[in-house]
């Protein structure tokens, strides 16, 4: 008999206490080992619609809902009493007609208008005109197509009357694959061609992203301690098919925040592991913080062979650099602080008497152009390109600053010293020359934040089909300057793909941080990423947005929304308060203290913060999710912040600093799944206002 464990179980264990989530798990541990041991006390559910369902009492108040046949038993739900019968008698559990695909569908009951029962009511007319009923969206789909889909029979003649609205009410309510083949219908008026039966329905790609098949004490362990919303192993068809092809060379997926790129990444890492017994597989992207996510995940992914996670290194781009430093030089790098580098800048200068260059231009142009392209000589100075910085300097200039730059370079040199460009840089020049290559695969996540250092050393490390993929959204660039990925010798022309389907952020919260950037965003080689079509699959309530008097104001306001979140269910841990930097930090601990909540400041390592409040900067922010955020201190020069406004050496650099401050304030807001409140105090950033839905 197969013992199954459905995504409906494992998220209404979540929602239980500590104490009944211990005792619920000890009741399906019993259940693996002897589904029919008296002391469960299990009994069939009559009133249920499907005849298989059974209760197993776990104490006085909680209830298993098990799903029982001959060929399987299958933990279904479990809740307070009444909760979990009132559950059960609402749905089936069943193998879908036409897909083969295993699903709980929840019963479909449409209360229809008696008409001559109300037929001697008088009916007031209404003050203002009705507004005229939206137009049904799916009328044009047969049955056949929309069983071919998946929907249940008893499903069809209603979601053939639904308008836009509707949809989004009921949604949630139909099987998953069946909601998000409607929504991309809606967006595109395209329906999904139908799957490929298998013979096992537990084999079908849409069981197994609710059912999962559990043979060993450790699995199941495994299954109720990482339920699937925390993990998100399931793929979507259109995040499957870029996980599964085959590409010639270098390869990218892009889509908006929440649309599964970080999923596609790890699937990636585990499918060349499972494929090829001699796979080496870089895991990598621009933080250890990121770093160590994804490490967690992967984990869990390959949980059923350790030994294919040993073949998969997973570090930032820095630890990745300094780990293959190392290797080639017996040493580990010691990198150059900045006052090293401020001090190389004012001492060149001063040694060659430039007493009119401005030490912040030559550091700009040192950290954009000279090291980050790692020019050697005044003659690769003349031929690189510029782009990201306003001043076009002609030979004469270029002629004049260069000794600036050999000045510092062997002042550094002197000391032992070397920035994170020069390291990259020395770890490309290693591993291009070598035929072998380090690794058989190199998959970047967060690819947005590669700078040219780093592109340039990643696509020495690997070569060959399927050696290099890359996974990133343009409008969450928070770091680099843009540049031309084909002046590296990385072409993802006609291998660039785009996901459009978002499962972690609510439509009312990702249309207003889309009001952040542009519909179209075109990189430097002219691939484009398009913002358009994206659909999320769930609703929730608008952003609220609030202008405060002063900081004593915002603290209250905060305070009260993260206390009124609680009060809804949704626990501490599950909330995430930002701010733009550590300056405004202390407002978020203020407003969390203020709520009676124990708060915990983020940082580069992994950890468990328990029940607690996540507190951190926007930076810290990234690839992290919560069900609610708050980001705070929203003020007008705390974004985008003062400082670096202030720092900018010209126009291009001021826009572009603007454009990344946006970008970093995005980020932030499309942290939340269901709930987000951003405040600042007045004057608030313009980029508040922005958000405004149009």
């Amino acid at each position: 008999m197969n013992f199954l464990i459905a995504d409906s179980f494992t998220s209404a264990l979540a929602r239980l206490t500590g104490q009944e989530q211990k005792q619920t798990k000890t009741a399906a541990f019993d259940l693996q080992l002897n589904p029919a041991q008296p002391g469960l006390q299990m009994h069939r559910l009559t009133n249920s619609r499907d005849p298989n369902f059974w209760s197993v009492r776990v104490n006085q108040d909680i209830r298993i809902i098990v799903h029982k046949t001959e060929a399987s038993f299958m933990l279904a739900y479990v809740d307070h009493h009444d909760k979990a019968y009132s559950w059960a008698d609402r749905r089936r559990i069943e193998a879908h007609p036409r897909t083969g695909a295993i699903q709980i569908v929840e019963v479909h009951e449409r209360i229809e208008d008696t008409g001559p029962l109300f037929a001697n009511l008088t009916v007031e007319p209404d003050a203002a005109p009705a507004q005229p009923a939206s137009p049904p969206i799916f009328a044009d789909l047969s049955e056949d197509a929309l069983l071919d889909i998946g929907t249940p029979s008893d499903w069809i003649s209603d979601i053939l009357t639904w308008s836009e609205e509707r949809y989004f009410q009921m949604s949630d309510r139909l099987p998953a694959e069946v909601a998000e083949a409607l929504l991309e219908y809606a967006a595109t008026g395209r329906l999904r061609s139908p799957e490929l039966v298998p013979a096992n329905p537990l084999e079908h790609p849409d069981t197994l992203r609710r059912v999962q098949t559990v043979a060993t004490e450790d699995e199941l362990r495994m299954a109720l301690d990482f339920p699937w919303d925390k993990w998100s192993v399931f793929l979507h068809p259109s995040q499957r098919e870029v996980v599964d092809a085959d590409f010639s060379g270098p390869a990218r997926v892009t889509g908006t925040a929440g649309t599964g790129k970080t999923i596609v990444a790890l699937h990636r890492a585990a499918r060349a592991v499972r494929e090829d017994a001699d796979a080496r597989v870089l895991l990598t992207s621009f933080s250890r913080p990121l770093a160590n996510a994804l490490r967690a995940k992967l984990a869990i992914l390959l949980a059923d062979d350790p030994a294919k996670l040993g073949r998969v290194s997973i570090a930032s781009f820095e630890d990745a650099a300094s780990e293959l430093f190392q290797l080639m030089t017996g040493r580990r790098p010691t990198f150059a602080p900045d006052d090293a580098l401020q001090a190389a800048v004012e001492r060149a200068i001063a040694d060659l008497g430039y007493t009119d260059l401005a030490p912040r231009f030559v550091m700009a142009e040192w950290r954009q152009i000279v090291d980050a392209w790692n020019l050697v000589d005044l003659t690769s100075y003349a031929g690189v390109p510029r782009i990201g910085r306003r001043n076009r300097l002609g030979s004469k200039q270029r002629e004049a600053l260069w000794p600036v730059f050999e000045a510092m370079r062997a002042a550094l040199a002197a000391r032992g010293l070397v920035t994170r460009a020069q390291l990259f840089a020395s770890v490309e020049a290693e591993f291009k020359a070598r035929e072998e290559k380090p690794f058989t695969h190199v998959i970047v996540d967060e690819a947005q934040d590669l700078g040219v250092a780093e592109l340039g050393m990643i696509g020495a490390l690997a070569s060959g089909p399927n050696a290099l993929f890359f996974a990133g959204d343009l409008g969450q660039r928070i770091f680099q300057l843009p540049f031309s990925w084909l002046a590296l010798g990385v072409d993802v022309r006609g291998r660039s793909s785009s996901l459009r389907i978002n499962y972690r952020t609510s439509r009312q919260i990702r249309e207003a941080a889309d009001q952040l950037l542009p519909q179209k965003v075109r990189d430097v080689d002219g691939v484009e990423d398009d913002r358009t079509g994206a659909q999320s699959v769930f609703e929730g309530p608008p952003p609220t947005i609030i202008e405060c008097a002063d900081k004593a104001d915002e603290t209250r306001k905060v305070a009260d929304y993260l206390r009124s979140a609680v009060e809804a269910g949704i626990s501490p841990a599950e909330i995430g308060v930002f701010a733009r930097s550590n300056d405004y930090l202390s407002r978020s601990r203020a407003a969390v203290a203020a709520a009676g909540l124990e708060g915990r400041q983020l940082t580069e390592r992994a950890e468990d913060f328990g029940n607690c409040v996540s507190i951190g900067t926007m930076h810290l922010a990234k690839g992290l999710e919560f069900k609610a955020v708050v980001v705070m201190a929203c003020d007008d020069e705390a974004l985008p912040l003062q400082s670096r406004v202030d720092e900018a050496t010209d126009e291009d650099e001021l826009k572009e600093v603007f454009e990344t401050e946006r970008h970093l304030f995005y980020v932030a807001c499309t942290r939340a799944r269901d709930r987000l409140h951003i405040s600042g105090v007045q004057p608030v950033s313009d980029f508040v206002a922005d958000m405004a839905l149009k």
